[in-house]
């Protein structure tokens, strides 16, 4: 195999090792602080004061499910403005209720919520598991002295609890189908699924000894060492247990849970602890949760997460306003989510004048009603940075008879005024509970990225 394969082939692996890492949002981001720390970049929290240093590298999370990383430019942003890749963290799923479990015909089943435009029937007949956000009573404490000599209680997250990421590595879950027999128009007439009759997946069998409503917490405090009544609230989803592989007669593809959109968040991180340390503009990446619900809570692209980083990057101007202001007329934000390869089973429900292919580099997504936020300016910065990258550069466009997705992109340029490229690699199976994309896009992608994030 030659060195370049090997190249291409160890950065799909990557994706999928942080794929298979992080079944949620709040794992994708605890993954990613781990590889930052390892890197030199010092976490800060919103409610304290900053003390940036030029060329210093930071990063800063909301919510434990969206997160921004920037490496400080040597020269103020209103001299060299930021250079931003935003992503999300999220995918859709199904979320279990806050009251999820009840039994009906002797199973014990949990009410799930549908999360964002899942493929509904590609999460029939698989082997399910849990994961999520747990979060705990704080534990009594002693009161500490302060230098003045007087009792201070110790702080605790401002809620008055602890969390706890959680993960079950083992199959837990299954929403079966309904035999042939007792459907027999499904081949013909398609699987139809009622999210609130259908969905819910089975959790046990009721022996008449089981009380529904103490099982799952149960099993969560076991799995964390601690006891039922400690758990005050559970944000848990359902995942898919199958591991992502390369696949393909040639290990072209990657068959993987959450490509859209880990793939890019994945580029974009690996782009920029890849990048060289001194540059005069900023670098940034942010990677937002709730974008496939609509991106309107407080850590989603419709929240003022970025826009107050950026703002806190340039509190140390003499004139910050301005600063910031300048700085982001002087920026390109490249939002990076998947785009559609042709699907060769359904081409006609593509433009015949633009069809992008798996493995034939990053797609340049434009939309005439600003679903997508590309312009003539940054479509043709992008396509720059792909040509020094010597990368192939593709475009999408969707069929004028048919509505089109969006992403964070028209968001933050209408939150910033920031001019915006919608970029994002080719693939298939979108929102299925198990996509399909191209093993040499990854790399492709990386590439660009980096040439982005190159000092000029």
């Amino acid at each position: 195999m030659k060195k370049t394969e090997n190249s291409y082939l160890k950065r799909s692996q990557s994706l999928i090792e942080l794929i298979d890492k992080s079944p949620t949002p709040f794992h994708v981001v605890e993954e990613f602080k781990y590889q930052l720390k390892n890197e030199g970049y010092v976490e800060l929290l919103e409610q304290d004061s900053w003390d940036l240093a030029p060329d210093g590298k930071y990063f800063v999370i909301r919510n434990g499910s969206s997160l921004t990383a920037f490496c400080v430019g040597i020269k103020m942003p209103e001299e060299a403005g930021f250079k931003i890749i935003g992503a999300h963290t999220d995918s859709p799923n199904l979320r279990l209720k806050p009251n999820p479990e009840y039994i009906k015909n002797g199973y014990v089943q949990l009410g799930v919520e549908v999360y964002g435009g899942a493929l509904l029937t590609t999460w029939t007949d698989r082997d399910l598991s849990l994961a999520g956000r747990v979060l705990l009573k704080q534990k009594p404490v002693k009161a500490r002295k302060s230098s003045r000599g007087k009792q201070k209680p110790l702080s605790a997250i401002g809620y008055g609890g602890a969390s706890r990421l959680i993960k079950f590595d083992r199959p837990l879950l299954r929403i079966p189908q309904l035999a042939i027999h007792l459907n027999r128009s499904v081949n013909e007439k398609g699987l139809v699924l009622n999210s609130q009759n259908h969905l819910p997946p089975v959790f046990a069998l009721s022996d008449g000894k089981i009380k529904s409503k103490k099982m799952l917490k149960e099993l969560v405090a076991a799995e964390l060492n601690c006891a039922p009544a400690d758990i005050l609230s559970l944000e848990l989803q359902l995942f898919d247990l199958q591991k992502g592989t390369l696949a393909g007669a040639n290990n072209e593809f990657v068959f993987a849970s959450r490509l859209d959109n880990l793939a890019s968040c994945h580029a974009a991180m690996s782009a920029l602890l890849e990048s060289p340390r001194k540059d005069a503009a900023t670098r940034v990446l942010v990677f937002y949760d709730n974008e496939e619900v609509g991106s309107e809570t407080a850590q989603g692209g419709s929240s003022p997460f970025l826009k107050d980083v950026l703002e806190r990057i340039s509190a140390g101007s003499q004139n910050p306003r301005e600063s910031f202001m300048r700085g982001v007329a002087r920026s390109l934000f490249v939002s990076a989510d998947m785009a559609h390869a042709i699907h060769p089973n359904y081409s006609e429900m593509h433009d015949a004048n633009h069809l992008p292919m798996i493995n034939s580099g990053p797609v340049i997504k434009s939309h005439a009603g600003q679903k997508y936020a590309t312009d003539g300016v940054s479509a043709s910065q992008f396509e720059q940075f792909c040509l020094k990258a010597k990368v192939p550069v593709q475009k999408f466009a969707i069929r004028s008879d048919m509505r089109c997705g969006s992403t964070i992109g028209p968001i933050t340029a209408a939150n910033l005024g920031v001019r915006t490229v919608d970029v994002g690699s080719p693939m298939l199976s979108m929102h299925s509970i198990r996509e399909m994309a191209g093993s040499k896009d990854q790399e492709n992608l990386i590439r660009v990225f980096k040439e982005f994030y190159k000092p000029v």
